[in-house]
């Protein structure tokens, strides 16, 4: 293993990778018409916080900058989330940073259609690949292929993270793609990947991924409408949700492989064994 790439530590252990979870709004409150506002996470815990989640992916990775790297993603990646619910009236949206974890973006209220949290969904992981464009452009100056290391880990926090497991972006997005069939079919698929995602997480040490994975899916079992008040997506819409999916999910993917080019001399070849180091599977 390297002693800075973001597939594994010092050690031999892998990188965690940071969870993103779904967007969420807040609860309102007893009195009707009185929502509870929120203030957004207090700035000294949103720093211990950011350090917190920096110094593990330093510790397990060996590199200051594929962790500073993964953190300017991981920002990028939920301020996508906040302009998008401020841009569908779900605002003022904030951020939160989970210590070892990941982040959240939270709005003040739910998305008033399926479609929305889609859209809502979705906007993590593509705006998300744009924090890329630095990292790539500080290898061009500096020459140092730590960051491009750190581009790689970007794009694997955005294409991770559309994995249709709760409570990640992808549960949100394909989500009512698949309860347009029949609900059953969205909790049944949901809760076969999260078992994947899961058993892949203690598979490859990333224990603190599958634990929290693992709550979040039982959690999604004891709940009731998943999506209660939005307005279901017509057919129409869920094709389209399909495709800007797969777009996506293609456009992490392809971004991923092609930032580790460079690091494996033009060779495909090489670069996917790199990614699968990362994934914690050796080709």
């Amino acid at each position: 293993m390297s002693d800075i790439g973001p597939w594994g530590s010092r050690d031999g252990r892998p990188a965690p990778t940071p969870v993103i979870a779904e967007p969420t709004a807040t609860i309102t409150s007893s009195t009707p018409g009185a929502p509870v506002v929120d203030k957004g996470q207090s700035l000294p815990w949103a720093v211990v916080s950011t350090l917190l989640l920096g110094g593990l992916i330093w510790w397990t990775t060996g590199s200051w900058v594929v962790a500073v790297a993964a953190i300017f993603g991981l920002f990028v990646h939920e301020y996508g989330h906040v302009l998008a619910m401020n841009r569908l009236g779900m605002g003022p949206a904030k951020i939160y940073i989970i210590p070892f974890l990941g982040g959240l973006a939270r709005g003040q209220r739910n998305p008033k259609t399926e479609w929305d949290g889609v859209l809502v969904s979705l906007a993590g992981p593509a705006f998300g690949l744009l924090a890329v464009i630095p990292a790539v452009g500080l290898w061009f100056v500096t020459g140092d292929p730590a960051w491009m290391l750190g581009a790689f880990f970007i794009a694997m926090i955005n294409l991770v993270n559309l994995a249709p497991a709760p409570p990640l972006d992808g549960s949100k997005a394909l989500g009512p793609v698949l309860a347009r069939i029949d609900p059953m079919v969205e909790k049944a698929a949901l809760i076969l990947i999260g078992a994947l995602v899961v058993w892949w997480g203690f598979s490859t040490g990333r224990y603190i991924l599958a634990i929290f994975l693992g709550i979040a899916v039982l959690g999604s079992l004891r709940r009731g409408a998943w999506r209660p008040g939005e307005r279901v997506l017509s057919w129409g819409e869920a094709g389209q949700s399909l495709g800007l999916f797969l777009v996506t999910a293609a456009l992490c993917a392809a971004t991923a492989l092609g930032v580790l080019l460079p690091l494996s001399d033009g060779s495909v070849d090489g670069a996917l064994d790199i990614a699968a180091r990362f994934i914690g599977f050796e080709r």
